[in-house]
């Protein structure tokens, strides 16, 4: 079985599907590597330490997909005219892609006609077997970490209480505005930096989550939050009335804060917003708004796409790719999800990959095959 891992081209991307690490570990399962050449400096792992490992250094995306039967990806490849590379005309029919495939961003079509077999890995299931092929948690955990690190490096003021002899600088109040992996994380780091911390969320079962990292818990609790949560763990998008209360109840919160941390989605939908321009506005001179959601339009109304906007006095963080500013663990966390998705797949006789398609994890992420999409969820019903 020969892997190929191609180095990713769209911006503000710096991570790697396999790190040295993984590498090694792949060829102790029978197979061989192949790294496109400069595939893993924005995580600074260099080519020499990918043939440390075992793997082959391939001059281009084209020699390294060349006979290769599973390809590595951190994002989907990318489709004419998305950047400086077709990466879907080199692939062939019956070679299996694993990667973030952004399954509802309007390319599934595109991809799932090349014949590939496409392995969506933010449609792992939540399942205790699979916690360890969760990309979304290793890179939202990350990603959280990382929100408060650069929220603490525009703000003007110091993160904890200091006492000093010239007077005392009080910390700073932090509201994390969804308690997922990300917020989960966030409300640890700024814990840990000395801040005051709170957070909301719409679903229940994170209240007591929040509280066990001493944080204060900010919602409106009533039946229809009592109810607002999927099976899979996800939140529920919320009625009219109710987001109209929480709103109200953020209006009068967020004004006293001096850091907001979004990290609100709902899956497959445009995020939502949470602060308004108004709430901006009511925020002092100073403070700074975090939105991790910004690639799905962000859950602050003024945030702005890969860019500090600074609005009314608030800066406005909308770093596009959070995980990518911490490239090197988010690649060494996701290629081990990579590693443990896949090793399962390998016969051990005969260094094969494969696909157990009764397999309730390889069910639920397989999205395309044969030239077609597969997955309940992208399948468009008959005319």
């Amino acid at each position: 079985m020969k892997i190929a891992v191609l180095k990713e081209r769209r911006p503000h991307e710096r991570r790697v599907a396999a790190s040295p690490e993984t590498v090694k570990k792949f060829i102790g399962l029978g197979a061989s590597v192949t790294v496109e050449t400069g595939a893993g400096d924005g995580a600074f792992f260099l080519d020499e330490a990918y043939q440390a490992a075992g793997a082959t250094i391939a001059a281009s995306a084209a020699e390294a997909v060349t006979d290769a039967e599973v390809i590595l990806k951190v994002r989907r490849p990318l489709a004419a005219g998305e950047g400086d590379l077709d990466e879907l005309a080199l692939l062939k029919p019956g070679q299996v892609v694993v990667g973030l495939m952004d399954p509802y961003g309007g390319q599934a079509d595109a991809l799932a006609a090349t014949g590939v077999t496409a392995i969506a890995m933010e449609f792992v299931p939540r399942i205790t077997r699979a916690q360890v092929m969760d990309v979304l948690s290793s890179q939202a955990n990350l990603a959280g970490y990382k929100a408060v690190i650069e929220a603490a490096s525009v703000f003007a003021h110091g993160f904890p209480m200091m006492m000093t002899a010239a007077g005392t600088v009080p910390p700073a109040r932090v509201l994390v505005m969804g308690a997922g992996v990300a917020g989960l994380q966030a409300i640890a780091t700024a814990r840990r930096l000395g801040g005051i911390v709170s957070a909301t969320d719409v679903r229940p079962a994170t209240k007591e989550q929040v509280e066990s990292l001493g944080a204060t818990f900010v919602a409106v609790i009533d039946e229809e939050f009592q109810q607002a949560q999927t099976a899979g763990g996800y939140a529920k998008e919320m009625s009219a009335s109710y987001r109209q209360k929480q709103a109200d109840l953020i209006a009068d919160t967020i004004k006293k804060q001096d850091i907001v941390i979004c990290t609100a989605l709902i899956p497959g939908r445009k995020a939502p917003i949470l602060v308004t321009e108004a709430m901006v506005k009511s925020m002092k001179p100073g403070s700074v708004i975090v939105d991790l959601a910004v690639e799905q339009g962000g859950n602050c109304e003024l945030a702005e796409f890969a860019q500090i906007a600074v609005k009314h006095g608030v800066s406005i963080i909308g770093h596009a790719n959070m995980p990518s500013l911490i490239a090197s663990d988010a690649s060494a966390l996701y290629a081990r999800n990579l590693l443990a998705y896949l090793t399962p797949l390998v016969d051990k006789e005969t260094k094969k990959l494969t696909l157990n398609e009764d397999d309730e994890i390889v069910k639920a992420s397989l999205i395309a095959k044969g030239g077609a999409l597969v997955h309940p969820s992208l399948v468009k019903p008959a005319a």
